[in-house]
């Protein structure tokens, strides 16, 4: 059976092409770029028996159909009007962020090649882990879109170690993201990142520490460094090639946008319904969850903390759309650490990450990544809500 999972973004995919199920038209043209496909053997929706799903059948049109009837539901309806003043706050409030992250990610999907990644993340050593969290901030899916890549970076020869790095720092660490919590959290988003960050950091080091003791699959340390793929890209010689052949034209110009608006296009079409799920599940939350509850429960004690841990971990939702709730979390209770323990556990302790890496690396890699995360997301959160 044809696993359903895209192999570029790593979201479901629903268009067939070339024995794989893609989410957009522009990871096929990604996929047949990196695969060198010709032009004649390029997917063709206008000649295919097999086309794209109908727009009214995809998450991104139906959420923002319900959304829109959502907002007109609960505006009308006296009883449901806190959710609707709810509703507004969130937009009102994180809007810009959702607007300059998705820019920021068309950018770089646009101008930041694949492989420059591939060649930095290949190498086995310490520096591994930096470059695995610089790139990190680089990326703009969800925690759910960068499974793909993290496995396909394994596959090609990163070692376990940077590919756990880059799965934890990506998802909270990217710039989009850092974007949009700041539209949450004022500053105080920052403390988030930076803590996601030496999450991290910490467990990749750990991580190779289990790599030389043989505590952990890692086919790449058995086999060695891929000398072909450090070799064969000078990053900084592309850059000045590529640089010296733009040529600032109209024409230029236009192409260049029009690339940019496509990469957000596509961005938005993978996680904006992920913040709209996570914005009316906050909303609700804020108009029928009494305050007591938040305060009994998830507030900035030791149970809260607990009780926040479960919720994370069966909750799933993307990384876009815990952070309207874990806002809620913070506005109900003012416990910050809660709301990091919110945040950074549904990522440690997601099944389906833990699911790819048992089945694509192994299964004491993936038993590892609770083990070492979880209680370094318990001591940070204990501390913001100690000092925050």
């Amino acid at each position: 059976m044809v696993s359903k999972r895209d192999p570029i973004c790593g979201m479901e995919g629903h268009i067939k092409a070339h024995g794989h199920y893609f989410c957009s038209e522009q990871c096929i043209e990604k996929y047949e770029k990196k695969h060198s496909i010709s032009k004649k053997d390029r997917y063709c929706p206008t000649c295919s028996i097999s086309k794209a799903k109908k727009w009214y059948k995809q998450p991104f049109y139906i959420f923002l159909v319900l959304t829109t009837a959502l907002f007109i539901i609960t505006y009308l309806s006296e009883p449901l009007n806190p959710v609707f003043e709810a509703l507004v706050d969130y937009l009102n409030l994180i809007w810009w962020a959702i607007l300059l992250g998705f820019l920021l990610g068309g950018i770089i999907d646009y101008y930041v090649p694949n492989e420059y990644i591939e060649k930095y993340l290949s190498r086995h050593r310490k520096r591994t882990i930096g470059y695995a969290v610089l790139f990190g901030f680089l990326m703009s899916a969800c925690s759910h879109g960068i499974l793909a890549l993290a496995i396909e970076l394994y596959k090609k020869g990163a070692n376990t170690s940077s590919v756990i790095a880059f799965l934890l720092a990506s998802p909270w660490a990217n710039l989009p993201i850092t974007i949009l919590l700041i539209g949450f959290f004022g500053l105080k988003a920052l403390f988030l990142i930076f803590s996601a960050i030496i999450i991290a950091i910490i467990t990749g080091l750990i991580y190779q520490v289990l790599e030389r003791k043989g505590w952990v699959e890692c086919k790449a340390c058995k086999l060695g460094e891929d000398k072909e793929i450090h070799n064969r890209l000078n990053v900084w010689e592309d850059i000045r090639k590529r640089w010296n052949k733009k040529k600032l034209t109209r024409q230029t110009i236009w192409k260049d946008a029009k690339g940019v608006a496509k990469g957000s296009w596509s961005l938005s079409k993978m996680v904006l319904w992920w913040i709209l799920i996570g914005m009316i599940l906050a909303s609700f939350a804020r108009a029928f969850i009494p305050q007591n509850f938040f305060l009994n429960y998830m507030g900035a004690t030791a149970l809260g903390l607990i009780v926040t841990l479960g919720l994370a971990t069966i909750i799933e939702v993307c990384s876009e759309g815990s952070s309207p709730m874990a806002f809620e979390i913070f506005r109900q209770t003012g416990a910050f650490g809660n709301s990091f323990v919110f945040l950074m556990a549904g990522v440690a302790t997601d099944y389906t990450e833990i699911g790819l890496i048992w089945h694509n690396i192994g299964k004491k890699a993936a038993i590892w990544l609770p083990i070492i995360t979880v209680p370094q997301i318990l001591v940070l959160g204990f501390a913001f809500n100690l000092f925050l």
